[in-house]
């Protein structure tokens, strides 16, 4: 059954998420970009920051919450033994560092319906506690039909 278009602009969230500095490390050393930027204070310092950054692909941390509420929607009744990641795309705006929280809403903006799979997409705006958004991420999953 093609997932119904009558989702699109269905909203999740908001969800909120503080970055920790032992998290920014450890996903740093997880990625295998230990940059100073993100992994020694002093060193961050005399950057233009001033002060430690936290690698942009952290964004899917934050953003990424958004997965759970979408997929567990019982609304849209997602056959998610057949959903895969289709693609992820990110605009920043801001740098994030240790300590900020982010806040993510998000809203699923397309649903394309196609002969062998239905794609939907999910966006998320993640804005800081200074009320600066900080990026946008788009989430693209496909699920194919069964048969």
């Amino acid at each position: 059954m093609a997932l119904d278009k009558k989702f699109i602009g269905r909203k999740y969230g908001p969800l909120t998420y503080e970055i920790g500095w032992e998290k920014v490390k450890e996903y740093a050393r997880a990625i295998k970009n230990e940059d100073p930027h993100y992994m020694d204070k002093e060193f961050a310092k005399s950057t233009k920051y001033g002060g430690v950054i936290v690698p942009p692909t952290f964004a899917v941390v934050s953003a990424g919450q958004l997965a759970v509420p979408f997929f567990l929607d019982p609304e849209l009744r997602l056959d998610l033994a057949m959903l895969v990641h289709g693609e992820q795309a990110f605009e920043f705006y801001e740098v994030m560092r240790p300590g900020d929280v982010l806040t993510t809403s998000g809203v699923i903006s397309n649903i394309e319906n196609k002969e062998k799979l239905d794609t939907v997409s999910l966006e998320g705006t993640c804005t800081n506690q200074h009320g600066t958004v900080v990026c946008k991420a788009t989430f693209t999953f496909a699920i194919r039909k069964r048969g």
